[in-house]
């Protein structure tokens, strides 16, 4: 029983300390500044850890991220998560391959969400790893039931989704794939902005796009299982 214990506080302390990483990492990218945007990881069928509200990414530490119960919305400890914690929970409770959920206001995908418009399959690597596509989700207020459901209704089948007039979410089925997924999410809305002044952007057909996420769900899938 004590050994039990032991690995679940393990577990624990290793998930704050990989949610606090991500945050810098996003920090760093330059898809997140301030107190703005979340990161957040599953722990187990009923836990995640989260960032905390109103903290700056430079100075949060391990001790800042919250537990909190996806379910039931119980929060252990006295620092308040995330205002988005609710969309957090609601990925994990309607999308059980999906370990990781990252909320940026990253600029160029911010302005492709300000005029509300779909990313088309563009890049390869975009394909790949975020879907056939990226839907902009209706809009809605923040931290309201609707803004829940727009999202997670935009992200199904995907790795990514735009939030109108709001700003962007990524996931993954670790949290370092959902930082690729922003960072990819980023290069992509950048090249479609920038395509507009060359008669706008060649998409790759949703055939093929789609085709390539499989492969790379099933190559990723098939080359972690190897080399555990």
């Amino acid at each position: 029983m004590d050994n039990q214990i032991n690995h679940e506080t393990d577990n624990v302390k290793e998930a704050k300390q990989m949610v606090c990483e991500a945050g810098r990492k996003l920090l760093e990218r330059g898809l997140v500044e301030g107190t703005w945007g979340n990161c957040s990881l599953r722990i187990d069928e009923k836990k995640m850890a989260i960032t905390p509200s109103g903290r700056r990414y430079e100075d949060m530490g391990p001790d800042d991220i919250v537990i909190m119960d996806y379910h039931t919305m119980s929060v252990e400890g006295n620092i308040r998560p995330s205002s988005e914690k609710k969309i957090h929970a609601q990925i994990y409770k309607t999308r059980k391959e999906i370990h990781a959920v990252i909320h940026t206001h990253q600029p160029n995908a911010s302005t492709v969400a300000a005029a509300r418009r779909d990313l088309p399959p563009i890049l390869d690597d975009q394909a790949q790893i975020l879907g056939p596509s990226v839907r902009c989700a209706d809009y809605a207020l923040p931290n309201t039931k609707k803004i829940v459901r727009t999202t997670v209704k935009a992200l199904k089948g995907r790795f990514a989704a735009l939030m109108a007039n709001h700003g962007a979410i990524t996931v993954g089925r670790t949290i370092e794939e959902a930082v690729v997924a922003a960072l990819v999410l980023e290069k992509a809305c950048k090249a479609f902005i920038e395509a507009e002044f060359l008669g706008g952007a060649k998409k790759i057909s949703g055939i093929e796009a789609w085709v390539m996420h499989k492969v790379y769900l099933f190559m990723y899938s098939k080359k972690k299982e190897n080399n555990k």
